[in-house]
């Protein structure tokens, strides 16, 4: 089962309603309902009336942080093609065969402090990470595909090629970031520890 997912920072109370105004904190929630990892985005005040007594016990709970909005920015008419980008490409498809490059893109980001590793979770065996986008909220669902030593020089090419190239079917392509893929996926092959957020995670 591919677990890769997107889950994108609501713009709004999800309790209330009140919309997110720019630069005020939220808090969000993370909970495990087996079939997917279900987020709520709150702001204080719902936190403090609903959610902050007891919210490590609630069922399925997995973790909980605090955040600042900020208003979305008007997207460029013509997006530079990076990491990034590719990396929401490879999970919008998900297609099972990209999981090992997936992952890479995920810790490059990681290293590039792009993304921020919120928490790590073993689902069915495996070691899921769910990584945040300061930027936009954004969460990003990856799972550790557990790569060999002798699978890394395939691994390697293969995302190189998606950052040359593009993602198939794309109309735009990458520029190529080889080298932090090389370096990315040493570290992979050390089996690096993902340390945790500086924000306090609610365990």
């Amino acid at each position: 089962m591919n677990e890769w997912n997107i889950r994108s920072r609501a713009h709004s109370c999800q309790s209330c309603g009140k919309p997110f105004a720019d630069k005020q904190h939220y808090h969000t929630l993370l909970s495990d309902e087996k079939s997917e990892l279900n987020r709520i985005d709150v702001c204080g005040q719902c936190w403090e009336q609903q959610y902050s007594q007891g919210a490590s016990d609630r069922k399925g709970f997995v973790s909980h942080w605090q955040g600042v909005y900020e208003s979305p920015a008007a997207a460029p008419a013509e997006p530079t093609p990076n990491a990034e980008s590719l990396l929401r490409k490879v999970i919008e498809s998900n297609d099972p065969k990209y999981g090992p490059a997936a992952y890479i893109l995920a810790v490059m980001l990681e290293r590039k402090r792009v993304l921020k590793v919120k928490e790590q979770l073993a689902r069915d065996g495996q070691r899921v990470f769910i990584y945040e986008q300061p930027a936009t909220g954004d969460l990003f669902t990856i799972t550790d595909p557990g790569l060999q030593l002798n699978q890394l020089d395939s691994v390697q090419r293969d995302v190189a090629a998606l950052l040359e190239n593009g993602f198939p079917g794309a109309n735009q392509s990458a520029p190529c970031e080889g080298p932090q893929t090389m370096e990315a996926a040493s570290d992979i092959a050390a089996e690096p520890e993902h340390p945790q957020d500086d924000q306090a995670l609610v365990h």
